[in-house]
C-alpha cells in the first residue's frame, strides 16, 4: 500500500493536538492532523464549558433563596423549565465547539486533516482506516474517556457520564453521583439546585480531591447541606424494575439514573502502541519526560489527558506546545512547567495551588488560615462559608501552596499561583496592595496568620510598607 511521507503526525485534534499544531505548522514541516471520533475539544464538547453553563444557571436559580433577605418579594414564586435549561446548556456548548472548529480544523484541507482512528504498524508507520502515513516524528494527543466499570454497562442509558449528561432533554428526578471529584461535585450540586433529588457517594473519606483535613471538613459540611454525601465505602448498583439501587455500606438509595464520575482513562488502548516499541508502566502509560514530552529517547511525544498526569486544559495546552516545538525542531529542549493550579467550580469554589498538604514537611513548613464566616464582603454577598489555608516555608517565609473552599476561590487561586511561581515570600505578599472591602482581604488575613509563624520577617517595623532608602 502507498505510504504518504510526512515530517510530523499529530494524533488527536483536541486541545493538546491543536496547541501542538500551533507549533508544528509555522515550522514549515510537512504534517497531518489525525482525529478519530467527534471533532472539537473535550473541554468544549463535554467538559469545562457545558458544565459551567449548567453551573451558572443553577447558581442563579439557587440565589432566589436569599432574595427575601434583601426585601425582594415574589422570589418564592420563581419556577424553572428544566427542558429549557438543558437547551441553553447545549446551545452554549455548540457555540464553544463551533468556535474551536472554525478556528482550527474547519479551515484545513482533507490532505492534512485526516478523520479516522490511527494505529501503529511499526514505530514510524501509522494506519488510519486504510491510509498509511510514515512519519519522522509522532505526537500522541488522543485524550481520555470516562471510566465505566464493565458490570455497570448492563444498565444501559441509566448510567450517565459527561459524554451523555448534557444531552439529556430532561434532568432525572433522582440521581446518584458516584465519585465526588471535580465533575461529580459540579454536576451533583447543579442538579440539586435545579430541583433534582441527588445523593453523592465516594469510597474516599474526602471530596473534591482535597487532602488538607480542615479544608476537606469544611467542604463536606458545606456541600452536605445541599445533598446527602456518603463517604468511605465503595458503591454498588443493582436493578429494581426500571430504577437503580445504589448501596454503600448501610446507605442505600433508589434512583432513576447514576452519574459515573470515577475519573478518566487515557485513550491509548486502541493505538496498537505495542507496535511502536514503547514500554508501558503499570498504569498502561509510556514513560516520558514531562519537561520535553518525549517518550524515552524515541521520536514519539505525548501530550494532554492521554498522559494521565494533569487533566486540565491549560496543562494540555502547555504540553501540546512543548511536544509540537520538539517534534518540529532540530533538537530536544526542556521547558520549566508552571505551578499547579486546580479549580472546582462548585459553590463555593474548591481550589488547590502549588504544594499539596500531604506533600508538606511538618518540620519545615507552617500554615496560616482564615475562616470565611466573619469576612465582611463575603457576608454582604451571602457567601461567607469556607476556609482558606496557605502553606509557607518556616525559615524563609516562601509561599509553597494553598487549599481553600471559598467564594471567588478561582480568582484567589490565580493570585497565589502567580506569587508561588515568582517564589515570593509571605512578607512580599503582605506588601502588595489590598483594597477594602474585597474577598482578597480574607486571603490577606490568612497571610497575616502565616506571617506570624515564619522566621523570616520584612525589613522595617511595618509589614505592609517598604522603608525608603
Amino acid at each position: 500500500m502507498e505510504e504518504k511521507q510526512i515530517d510530523v503526525a499529530i494524533i488527536g485534534s483536541g486541545s493538546a493536538g491543536l496547541y501542538a499544531l500551533g507549533k508544528v505548522k509555522p515550522s514549515g514541516k510537512k504534517f497531518v492532523l489525525i482525529n478519530g471520533g467527534a471533532p472539537g475539544t473535550t473541554c468544549a464538547r463535554v467538559g469545562c464549558m457545558p458544565s459551567k453553563a449548567m453551573i451558572q444557571v443553577a447558581e442563579n436559580y439557587h440565589r432566589k433563596g436569599i432574595l427575601g433577605r434583601y426585601g425582594v418579594e415574589g422570589h418564592n414564586d420563581l419556577t424553572l423549565d428544566k427542558e429549557e435549561v438543558m437547551e441553553h446548556v447545549r446551545e452554549m456548548r455548540d457555540t464553544f465547539v463551533g468556535r474551536v472548529l472554525s478556528n482550527s480544523t474547519d479551515n484545513m484541507s482533507e490532505e492534512v486533516f485526516i478523520q479516522g482512528y490511527a494505529k501503529f504498524i511499526d514505530p514510524h508507520l501509522l494506519d488510519v482506516e486504510g491510509q498509511h502515513f510514515r512519519a519522522d516524528k509522532i505526537i500522541i494527543a488522543t485524550g481520555s474517556r470516562p471510566i465505566i466499570p464493565a458490570p455497570w454497562k448492563a444498565f444501559g442509558d441509566r448510567i450517565l457520564t459527561t459524554d451523555e449528561v448534557f444531552e439529556q432533554e430532561q434532568l432525572p428526578e433522582s440521581i446518584a453521583i458516584i465519585g465526588l471529584g471535580v465533575i461529580g461535585l459540579e454536576i451533583g450540586q447543579s442538579m440539586a439546585r435545579l430541583g433534582g433529588n441527588v445523593t453523592g457517594f465516594d469510597m474516599l473519606e474526602t471530596i473534591g480531591g482535597l487532602d488538607d483535613p480542615e479544608v476537606a471538613k469544611s467542604a463536606i459540611e458545606i456541600l452536605g447541606r445541599e445533598f446527602p454525601i456518603h463517604l468511605g465505602v465503595a458503591a454498588e448498583i443493582t436493578e429494581e424494575g426500571d430504577k437503580l439501587r445504589v448501596t454503600a455500606g448501610d446507605q442505600s438509595v433508589l434512583v432513576d439514573k447514576v452519574l459515573a464520575s470515577l475519573g478518566r482513562r487515557p485513550n491509548l488502548d486502541n493505538l496498537a502502541i505495542e507496535n511502536a516499541g514503547i514500554d508501558l508502566d503499570e498504569r498502561g502509560i509510556p514513560g516520558y519526560n514531562r519537561n520535553t514530552m518525549q517518550i524515552g529517547d524515541s521520536h514519539i511525544f505525548i501530550a494532554g489527558d492521554v498522559d494521565g498526569e494533569r487533566l486540565l486544559l491549560h496543562e494540555a495546552g502547555d504540553e501540546g506546545r512543548i511536544a509540537g516545538h520538539n517534534a518540529s525542531g532540530t533538537q530536544i529542549e526542556a521547558f520549566q512547567r508552571k505551578v499547579t493550579i486546580s479549580i472546582n467550580f462548585c459553590d463555593p469554589n474548591i481550589c488547590h495551588v502549588g504544594a499539596r498538604w500531604a506533600e508538606l514537611d511538618e518540620a519545615t513548613t507552617t500554615i496560616g488560615e482564615v475562616k470565611m464566616a466573619p469576612v465582611g464582603r463575603a457576608l454582604i454577598m451571602g457567601k461567607n462559608r469556607g476556609i482558606i489555608r496557605v502553606y509557607g516555608e518556616k525559615s524563609s517565609g516562601r509561599l509553597l501552596g494553598a487549599e481553600m473552599i471559598c467564594t471567588k476561590g478561582e480568582n484567589l487561586a490565580h493570585l497565589l499561583a502567580w506569587c508561588i511561581q515568582q517564589q515570593l515570600t509571605v512578607g512580599d505578599l503582605l506588601r502588595m496592595p489590598f483594597y477594602h472591602p474585597v474577598i482578597e482581604e480574607a486571603l490577606q488575613a490568612a497571610l497575616y496568620d502565616l506571617y506570624g509563624k515564619v522566621d523570616a520577617k520584612n525589613e522595617g517595623a511595618i509589614t505592609e510598607l517598604v522603608p525608603m532608602t
